[in-house]
């Protein structure tokens, strides 16, 4: 199986211990991973600021790096989903192709390869943090809004990993309160948001919060770091990972 290894630009920049996770990952379970060097930003800022008719190179451009792959893969629910609702390109075929064959890593792990157990070992009391955009928009879990079954992706996975203790929230699927540009246009609403969220992690004796979104674990962090809280955030992929050696 071919995988086009997608890592958004922040995770890049920011988090580039997350992109090997993923890579490492993909790699223990047997996939055959391709890094395109040549790829950018996917357009979700751009298209979230109102200037989605300026985004076209960017699009051109994704088409150009993941055509052709079996399937490709990125650990971000937010640019995952941009890419599936919104890309387009001057070759409309292949990009069409593209957003029926991108995966958050979550999803990719449980829909597509099924996987039933991990060789990870992670000691440690974590909790989830459901994104928006892959709660709501990928579903990756139930929202708990809805009478409906529960399930849950990420917890799935996580109870693969020896050692970890997922801790309960009050609220399990509230939003951070990062929202992309909201986090600017809002600044204080996002804040308060935020604190919210990170008290209920603290509340529950959470060591790590994880989720499928660095976004999201990003804007927590920059709340825990001002709190000087020993609470830490870690990508899904770096607990799935993990193993006795690497701690």
């Amino acid at each position: 199986m071919k995988i086009g290894l997608f890592i958004p630009c922040y995770v890049n920049q920011l988090y580039p211990s997350a992109a090997i996770a993923t890579l490492e990952l993909l790699q223990k379970l047997g996939m055959d991973v391709s890094y395109p060097a040549k790829q950018t930003c996917c357009g979700q800022p751009m298209a979230n600021s109102g200037y989605e008719h300026l985004t076209q190179s960017c699009n051109d451009l994704f088409v150009e790096n993941f055509s052709g792959f079996d399937y490709i893969v990125a650990p971000s629910a937010s640019c995952v989903l941009h890419v599936k609702d919104h890309l387009h390109g001057n070759d409309e075929a292949a990009a069409k192709e593209i957003r029926t064959r991108i995966y958050e890593l979550v999803e990719f792990l449980t829909d597509v390869l099924k996987i039933e157990n991990l060789d990870a070992h992670f000691p440690h009391k974590v909790g989830i943090h459901q994104s928006c955009h892959g709660l709501r928009g990928l579903h990756l879990a139930q929202m708990s809004e809805l009478v409906a079954p529960d399930f849950s992706k990420p917890r799935k996975l996580l109870n693969m990993v020896k050692g970890l203790e997922i801790t309960d929230l009050d609220r399990v699927d509230e939003c951070c309160g990062f929202g992309g540009l909201f986090c600017i246009a809002e600044e204080a609403v996002s804040v308060k948001m935020g604190k919210d969220r990170v008290a209920d992690h603290s509340k529950h004796g959470a060591e790590y919060i994880t989720s499928p979104d660095l976004s999201c674990l990003m804007h927590m962090e920059g709340i825990l770091q001002r709190n000087k809280s020993n609470v830490k955030i870690i990508h899904i992929a770096e607990i799935l990972n993990s193993s006795s050696k690497s701690l």
